[in-house]
């Protein structure tokens, strides 16, 4: 965590460890594990050795900017706290989707803010297992392709989060997220050069992609931010998802177009038959206006590696110019 900021202590966390682990247990250490900008996540390694991981959402844990409150029938509203883990958590595991195992539900009594603990997932991340044995991330990817199907197919009639009744669908799909398009175009347009330059052919092209779109009323299961980083790797070679508390009822394209962005030349082995390709051209350039004006608005604030999303930043207006090619 950045200097100017203090994580969770050992001293809040004890009572935390002795709740998921027992009061016989003592926690011996605390490790601040990397990733993450809205919750802490931390490794709790007890007396005998055995370990969990606490996740800790409260103010000083966020690092994006206050955020005005979303419309009533915007699932993007900021994806923290504990109540969207928990209901994530459920809807996930009832699509038979691995997910860390609960050892502590979560809870708002042990410390200032809301805790939960899991099991400690210790194979990495398919993000590195992909660098260094691209033989075994292989067979993990197959593995997780078949989550991305079983989580595809949880269909509901109204997009919005799990737990909710759902959006009253004031706007459908496609034009919440060409509303949303056109602000992080406008965000970005002052902020990138590159941007500003083209505004307007940006702003036509997604009004185009947007008008070819034909209407839908069925909405599948989506992580919200499925990349490798957020994908680890049990020690049965299963892919087991977290930073869940995006995960909502959307049009899938939303998530295949971040999928096959983040995924590369490995995306064949996730693809789902029948997906709109109408919507995918669509997807694709809010998704990457979405990554040059998230990044830059996350910038505002304190957050520490700043070269790292700047690096986004780049890439994204990159591939978000190569639309108008």
């Amino acid at each position: 965590m950045d200097a100017a900021r203090v994580g969770a202590t050992a001293d809040e966390l004890r009572p935390v460890a002795r709740a998921a682990f027992g009061q016989g247990r003592v926690l011996v250490s605390v490790r601040r594990l990397t990733g993450g900008t809205k919750k802490g996540v931390y490794r709790l390694t007890l007396d005998d050795g055995s370990t969990g991981v606490a996740y800790v959402w409260r103010p000083e844990e966020d690092y994006w900017p206050a955020q005005a409150a979303p419309a009533p029938d915007d699932p993007f509203g900021h994806a923290t706290g504990a109540g969207l883990f928990a209901a994530a958590h459920r809807e996930l595991t009832a699509a038979g989707v691995r997910v860390p195992q609960l050892l502590l539900h979560p809870t708002a009594t042990l410390l200032p803010g809301e805790v939960a603990v899991v099991e400690d997932v210790r194979g990495g991340t398919l993000h590195d297992l992909r660098q260094r044995d691209p033989s075994r991330a292989g067979a993990v990817l197959a593995r997780l392709g078949d989550a991305v199907r079983s989580m595809h197919a949880r269909h509901r009639d109204r997009y919005g989060r799990p737990g909710s009744a759902g959006s009253a669908a004031d706007r459908p799909v496609e034009r919440l997220i060409l509303d949303r398009a056109l602000c992080d175009l406008t965000e970005a347009a002052a902020r990138v050069e590159r941007i500003a330059a083209v505004r307007d052919r940006l702003g036509d092209a997604l009004a185009e992609r947007y008008a070819a779109v034909a209407p839908r009323s069925r909405h599948g299961l989506i992580h919200g931010e499925l990349g490798p980083d957020h994908v680890l790797v049990d020690d049965r070679g299963q892919p087991v998802l977290v930073d869940i508390e995006g995960t909502m009822f959307l049009d899938v394209e939303w998530e295949h177009a971040f999928l096959e962005l983040r995924f590369g030349d490995d995306y064949p082995a996730l693809a789902v038959p029948g997906l709109d390709e109408d919507r995918l051209r669509l997807y694709r350039l809010a998704t990457y206006l979405s990554l040059v004006a998230g990044p830059l608005r996350l910038l505002d604030g304190d957050f520490p590696d700043r070269a790292f999303m700047l690096d986004i930043v780049e890439h994204n207006t990159t591939r978000a110019l190569a639309q108008l090619a």
